[in-house]
């Protein structure tokens, strides 16, 4: 056994700390298992998610289009779903329904590799394009950006509090039915910060999605984002407060999984909606009961518009976190 060079520090470091280091209270969740297994040295199983590998079972929600940042964004977000095999979402990619001088800032295939990469429009747009019959449209969007499919963002409660707003003129469930009708791509369905009830989830799960991403009430609340930019945001402040939380939803899908057996088409589940580290993803992909990874937008967001290697160290604390937990910890 070699001798340590660096006990004198590290032991007068434990003492210097010690009383900084107390914890008051601790993560009810979960078993803590020290005995059963090694330090992990291998990272995590690989996951199989929409028809590809991920190295880890994490996927980047969609966030941002059309501004000044997205292409920096964007881009540093590809490359770490490359490098650490993860999924992405672009933001909302609206303006190139009307031309590609915005492209760029979604082209980011080069970057991504054979990562998943799925395009990302709102239903209003969408409910346009069907009742139009401009199915074409849609798939000229998926090529044109080499994307593995389309999300479609269903936020009726946004639109009804964005100033400028779009109205909703058919019922999202059958505008989703149409274009599963005429769209030979994967879809995926998320909501946008409020999350989805029993009776929309259990409508989404019947249908043959790619997958539902929950959105769930928690993190960024786009509903709350666009009262902040009416004249009066306190009059119907109240609307932000619905929704339901990524726990909640958890628990609805593994009840409507156990109802309705083989006539759940749906199998894929990502998890979103206040996530807010790997023990929130490893906990909530833990108790559903569907294959799933779980998603963050926000946290990605705060280190993304800068120089690549601060998300890249981001990344790696989470790749750890993940690591550790799957090797010491258990769901109680």
């Amino acid at each position: 056994m070699n001798q340590d060079p660096t006990a004198q520090q590290r032991k007068k470091d434990h003492i210097d700390l010690a009383l900084t280091s107390e914890v008051l209270t601790s993560d009810e969740r979960f078993y803590y298992e020290p005995i059963l297994a090694p330090h992990p040295h291998d990272g995590i199983t690989k996951t199989q998610f929409l028809d590809k590998s991920f190295a880890l079972p994490i996927w980047i929600s969609s966030m941002t289009g059309g501004t000044e940042w997205a292409k920096t964004i964007n881009i540093n977000l590809a490359k770490a779903a490359k490098e650490f095999g993860l999924g992405m979402g672009l933001g909302s990619c609206r303006s190139l329904l009307y031309d590609d001088d915005r492209i760029s800032d979604f082209a980011v295939r080069e970057y991504i590799g054979g990562q998943p990469l799925y395009a990302n429009l709102g239903i209003a747009q969408l409910e346009e394009l069907v009742l139009e019959n401009k199915y074409q449209v849609l798939k000229d969007l998926v090529k044109k950006l080499d994307a593995d499919g389309l999300i479609i963002h269903v936020n009726p409660l946004q639109e009804g509090m964005q100033p400028e707003g779009d109205l909703i003129k058919v019922s999202p469930l059958d505008t989703i039915k149409k274009l599963l009708d005429h769209l030979d791509i994967p879809l995926i369905v998320k909501e946008v910060g409020q999350g989805m009830g029993y009776r929309s989830l259990e409508a989404l799960l019947k249908l043959p999605l790619a997958a539902v991403d929950f959105a769930a009430h928690g993190g960024t609340n786009f509903t709350k984002l666009e009262l902040l930019r009416t004249d009066d945001p306190a009059t119907l402040d109240s609307l932000s407060l619905v929704g339901h939380s990524a726990t909640e939803m958890v628990n609805m899908v593994n009840q409507i999984s156990k109802e309705l057996g083989d006539k759940m088409l749906c199998k894929q589940i990502i998890i979103s909606g206040g996530v807010k580290d790997f023990l929130d993803g490893y906990y909530l992909m833990q108790t559903l009961k569907t294959p799933s990874v779980y998603g963050q937008a926000g946290a990605f967001l705060k280190h993304a518009r800068g120089d690549y290697e601060a998300l890249r160290q981001y990344v790696l604390s989470q790749k750890k976190g993940l690591e550790m937990s799957y090797a010491f910890l258990q769901v109680k």
